[in-house]
């Protein structure tokens, strides 16, 4: 027996999810499900809230899928709607706080540190930070949004997303050199 692709391509697939079509919106849901999953933990500690905002969001997204203008990727449009879905699930928990120190230019560089550690380590060390530190930090440095973007998106202003980053890098550097004192035995 042939097996025969469901569609061809990810612009039919949309076009007939957008008209209501259930098996086109499952495929969808696959396929970017895993990846969104992902995006909602890099801003959310607990798992269970993270799947619980991305099937949200996807309801927003089937909601909205008409609103998609094939302009871009789709995968970027759906990826907005969870991070916007993420800061939303995080305000209405009030667990952003954020302060409004001055900016200093002397960032640590964070990529060098962090080359030879595993990925879950590293989500973890970021899941400690606290919660408007890592919003920002998610945004600047995995995200790629500018500070003029992450404040109009926080409601906060560029010199505290500034702030924040700088803060966040500083925290992270210090919890990756305490945690090599002690992996070495020196402390």
């Amino acid at each position: 027996m042939k097996i025969i692709p469901f569609y061809k391509n990810e612009r039919q697939i949309i076009k007939k999810a957008i008209d209501g079509n259930r098996e086109a919106q499952r495929v969808l849901y696959a396929k970017h499900a895993p990846k969104m999953l992902s995006v909602c933990r890099q801003y959310i500690k607990d798992t269970h809230f993270a799947e619980d905002v991305m099937i949200q969001g996807f309801v927003k997204m089937f909601n909205h899928l008409e609103s998609f203008k094939f302009q871009g990727s789709f995968e970027g449009w759906v990826r907005r709607i969870m991070i916007r879905e993420s800061i939303s699930f995080l305000r209405k928990q009030q667990f952003v706080v954020y302060d409004d120190h001055i900016f200093e230019d002397n960032q640590p560089n964070f990529s060098e540190v962090v080359s030879d550690l595993d990925t879950e380590h590293i989500q973890r060390l970021i899941d400690a930070l606290p919660q408007g530190y890592k919003m920002v930090f998610v945004l600047y440095t995995v995200e790629g949004y500018k500070h003029q973007e992450i404040a109009e998106l926080l409601d906060i202003t560029e010199s505290t997303s500034k702030s924040q980053l700088f803060k966040a890098r500083k925290m992270l550097q210090e919890q990756l050199q305490q945690q090599n004192i002690i992996g070495y035995g020196t402390r």
